[in-house]
């Protein structure tokens, strides 16, 4: 109990207050506690705000994360999916599989779920499949994915599936290629013999073999399966497999780099992408023209004239000379008699069926320009006997061309055997388009003199048989190989193709 007591002030006689036992101090002491405790109170409660939703963060976090990986399970298991769908089938298979096998994410959206090492359920994921458009090797599938724990924390990723194709090669051969120092090549080279390259090569080069005998160079010695003989050159290879570090780089020559031995590709299987042309286009996927004998009772051929219109002429040879392929004579389209020239009555008009072909069971001539339309020409003889087509281009001194080089703009010539430049080309020759001869080679037509100027070629070269635009007495002096890149997204339609898809691009939406 505090008592106070009051005392006259000799001052001015007022009271004054007296503490008795007390020091006013403790009253200060106690305020200053009351407010020091309200201070570390908020602190702690803000403190403890802060963890507390760092650790929501960090859970959050870890469940985005947890969500990403479900959603990219749900990627790969599409591409399982699609491995054991079309591993090994024809493209017609393909084709097949994707207008009639009802392939799961396309239609409806398809669920799965995703669990642990322990077969416990981790989470979901939901797939959207945007399949090939025609003529096209390209698969898009979004995949959202989350997790049980936090299903409102979703992550999405895209990602495109391609089939490889033969156009995305600058250069395949089934045979010995040879680049000498002048060489500048952009796209991929492949071949399924040995590769002596000795230019420049801005993407992969690679070989089915790991070593083999040059022939270029002579002698028993076995080199690699690619190799150059630019200083220093490569050392000959050792019994293969090589210990790491045999190899050398030569980032000076192959800039993107050399593979071998990696697998073959098989130029036989192309028969069966040449019996499918011919039941599209007789399906109505193009046009389909049989074999047609000339005036002198021997194997002819069809003419194509390519419009920018989006049309083609087509004209029955009647005569050509055996040697050099020119042509002198047209069958009218009734049969009554011939023309000089592939116009009126001997010539036909028809519309280019975009994503679509033209078949011919013989020879074909082809000509003009490319036009917003995507075409495949193929010649082949499937109905029996042993003369095997070609295609020739290169007449009427006119360049074969595509209005843009984009994937609405596409080209491609597959020849059972050969495609051959002719000799009365134009002197600069530009050739826009993907070619293919599947026993023969692509390159000038032998037995013919004369030395043209130039050659550009922008597309891709596919050759059973060294390909070559020189032979000394005839040819090109100056030869350009550019890629065109859309050919890697947009093959020419039935263009032939792998039968693997794998991821071409990645990204997360």
């Amino acid at each position: 109990m505090i008592n106070f007591r009051f005392k006259k002030n000799q001052l001015n006689n007022l009271p004054t207050a007296e503490f008795n036992g007390v020091n006013t101090k403790r009253g200060s002491a106690l305020a200053m506690a009351l407010v020091m405790i309200v201070i570390v109170a908020i602190t702690l409660t803000s403190l403890l705000g802060y963890i507390s939703s760092q650790i929501r963060y960090s859970k959050d976090r870890v469940e985005r994360e947890r969500a990403f990986q479900v959603a990219e399970a749900g990627a790969y298991y599409y591409r399982w999916y699609l491995a054991h769908q079309v591993s090994g089938k024809t493209a017609a298979q393909i084709e097949d599989f994707w207008q009639n096998g009802n392939p799961i994410g396309v239609t409806d959206p398809y669920s799965g779920t995703f669990n642990d090492s322990e077969n416990m359920p981790v989470g979901e994921y939901e797939l959207n499949v945007d399949p090939p458009e025609d003529g096209s090797t390209i698969v898009t599938v979004t995949s959202t994915g989350w997790t049980n724990n936090k299903p409102n924390i979703k992550r999405t990723v895209q990602v495109r599936f391609r089939r490889p194709s033969w156009s995305e090669y600058t250069f395949l051969s089934n045979s010995f290629l040879n680049f000498g120092n002048q060489s500048t090549v952009y796209g991929k080279i492949h071949s399924n013999d040995g590769i002596r390259f000795d230019g420049l090569a801005y993407n992969v080069v690679s070989s089915a073999k790991a070593r083999f005998n040059d022939p270029s160079i002579g002698g028993s010695s076995l080199d690699f399966g690619v190799h150059t003989t630019v200083t220093p050159a490569d050392d000959l290879a050792p019994a293969y497999p090589w210990p790491s570090g045999t190899v050398p780089v030569r980032s000076d020559i192959f800039m993107g780099g050399r593979e071998f031995p990696v697998p073959e590709v098989s130029f036989s299987g192309v028969a069966t992408d040449l019996d499918n042309m011919k039941a599209q286009a007789q399906a109505g996927s193009g046009q389909y023209f049989s074999a047609i004998a000339t005036s002198n009772g021997k194997a002819g051929g069809r003419r194509v004239i390519l419009k920018v219109d989006g049309t083609y002429d087509i004209c029955a040879i009647s005569k050509a000379n055996e040697t050099n392929h020119s042509i002198s004579k047209y069958w009218k389209n009734d049969m009554s008699g011939t023309c000089d020239t592939c116009s009126g009555a001997c010539a036909t008009n028809y519309p280019i069926v975009n994503n679509g072909l033209i078949f011919v069971e013989d020879n074909i001539w082809v000509e003009g320009s490319i036009n917003n339309k995507r075409l495949t020409i193929a010649a082949a003889n499937l109905s029996g006997g042993s003369n095997q087509a070609d295609i020739y281009i290169g007449i009427g001194n006119d360049n074969l061309r595509l209005a843009a080089y984009d994937c609405a703009n596409m080209l491609g010539l597959v020849a059972q055997r050969d495609i051959r430049v002719l000799s009365y080309c134009p002197e600069d020759f530009i050739v826009d388009a993907a070619l293919l001869a599947q026993t023969g080679l692509v390159g000038i037509v032998n037995g013919t003199s004369g030395v043209k100027n130039s050659l550009t070629f922008n597309g891709a070269i596919s050759s059973y048989l060294q390909t070559f635009f020189f032979n000394g007495v005839s040819g090109f002096d100056d030869r350009t190989y550019n890629f065109n890149n859309k050919l890697l997204d947009c093959p020419p339609p039935y263009f032939p193709t792998g039968t693997e898809y794998a991821i071409d691009l990645w990204d997360e939406l």
